[in-house]
């Protein structure tokens, strides 16, 4: 039978099956603790990656619904809404991923802007440099900014 080590780079299905029933098992001394510890430090970057992905995604429509009032339309209201949603229930299942809201709204912003340029042809001057939004404003259901 491959090492822990081995199965990790070889099968990280494998490896995470036998990791899972050597934990549950007791099983510490046996169990691959490095690789384990990497993959939950892991699990939690990707959740604040996420975070700014889904604020990437709700800043991405509300700078396009500001700047392309002409595009505005139910079915905007509609993502825009979703996009509300996803966001708090993120924050629901990791609430303490508010406490990094400021670094996850800049980078999303940044990253949103930078769509907003390619979607929308306009110039990247159009768009303010920094977040003309704040997180409350942004997921507040009454929030449509002109």
């Amino acid at each position: 039978m491959p090492s822990n080590a081995t199965l990790y780079e070889t099968d990280f299905h494998a490896w995470a099956n036998e990791q899972a029933a050597l934990l549950r098992a007791g099983r510490l001394t046996e169990a691959d603790i490095e690789n384990i510890a990497e993959e939950i430090a892991t699990l939690g970057r990707n959740e604040k990656r996420e975070l700014v992905t889904r604020l990437e995604d709700l800043l991405l429509l509300v700078l396009k619904w500001r700047y392309q009032p002409a595009f505005r339309s139910g079915s905007w209201c509609s993502s825009i809404e979703e996009k509300r949603y996803l966001v708090n229930d993120h924050l629901k299942d990791s609430p303490s991923l508010r406490s990094q809201l400021d670094d996850a709204m800049r980078r999303a912003y940044r990253r949103a802007r930078l769509s907003a340029v390619q979607t929308t042809g306009f110039d990247p001057d159009t768009f303010p440099p920094t977040c003309p939004f704040t997180f409350d404003e942004a997921m507040n259901p009454e929030f449509w900014p002109e």
